[in-house]
């Protein structure tokens, strides 16, 4: 099953910028990268840090725990294939985006 999740318009980080979206028992970062919008859990794998604060240099999000680094695109640590954070498809849809969760996405 696949859902559609609207992010309220207050929830939409502008460029080069993040948001906290909160909505059932998720906590989701969403992350504004030149235009493109990702959404990972906001739950560090390692020791469930936030990660919504961490330090973004381009599409790399950087745990301010321990300093795991994680690619927004594929939720992998870098250089790994073994760690990685659970991350959702953005849709835009007439101006609205839509985070996409799907029996796959979940943990």
């Amino acid at each position: 099953m696949t859902r559609r999740i609207p992010v309220p318009a207050g929830k939409h980080p502008q460029a080069g910028g993040r948001a906290l979206f909160e909505f059932e028992d998720k906590s989701l970062a969403l992350f504004n990268v030149d235009g493109q919008l990702f959404a990972i859990d906001d739950s560090c794998p390692h020791q469930g840090a936030s990660l919504c604060g961490g330090r973004l240099e381009g599409r790399v999000i950087q745990c301010r725990a321990h300093g795991l680094r994680f690619d927004l695109l594929s939720g992998y640590l870098l250089n790994s294939t073994q760690v990685k954070v659970t991350h959702y498809p953005v849709e835009i849809i007439d101006d609205q985006a839509f985070i996409i969760i799907s029996e796959e996405s979940a943990p």
